[in-house]
């Protein structure tokens, strides 16, 4: 009789997990289209670059070693959290209500994770091994100039569709100024 109890408690379990995945809440289409690109909000900005900066940064009368690869990890780690992003964005139906929505932060995605992998990369190593200042401003003013304008194009569509489609199911949402 147990085994027959843990058994239903399984299905029960997989039917549970199946409709959860295909049948989305409203919250969870805007959490994963939406607000998950605060992530990646300082792109193509000057914050990002002082935060590389920052992160390579040694304190005299600190003892110990300092981590190596600082900047590198930090824009490693948001490649990968862009990917997976991207990834569960992609795995969402898109309906009439979402479709718009969804292709716009898979466009904004799509264009920034080669960025990261790509020109941050080159930042972040040239930051680690103690560029100078001169090098590593002008990378990352290149970077800025290249891509930040289409950036802000895509976000603030995105953040439009965001704003509409939260208005429209009551989620509730702080916007930033």
């Amino acid at each position: 009789m147990k085994a027959k109890h843990i058994m239903y408690m399984f299905v029960l379990g997989l039917f549970l997990a199946f409709t959860a995945c295909t049948n989305p809440t409203p919250e969870n289409y805007f959490d994963r289209a939406v607000l998950n690109t605060n992530m990646f909000n300082d792109f193509a900005s000057e914050n990002f670059t002082r935060m590389l900066i920052a992160t390579t940064v040694k304190y005299e009368g600190v003892k110990g070693d300092t981590a190596k690869n600082q900047a590198f990890t930090m824009v490693d780690s948001k490649a990968k959290y862009i990917e997976k992003a991207l990834k569960d964005i992609k795995a969402l139906k898109q309906t009439d209500e979402t479709k718009e929505m969804l292709q716009t932060s898979i466009a904004l995605h799509e264009y920034v994770l080669p960025v990261y992998q790509n020109e941050y990369t080159a930042l972040a190593k040239l930051c680690d091994s103690g560029g100078s200042k001169e090098d590593i401003a002008a990378l990352a003013l290149e970077i800025d100039n290249k891509y930040a304008a289409h950036f802000e194009e895509l976000f603030i569509k995105l953040t439009n569709e965001g704003k509409a489609y939260a208005k429209a199911h009551n989620i509730n949402v702080t916007w930033g100024n």
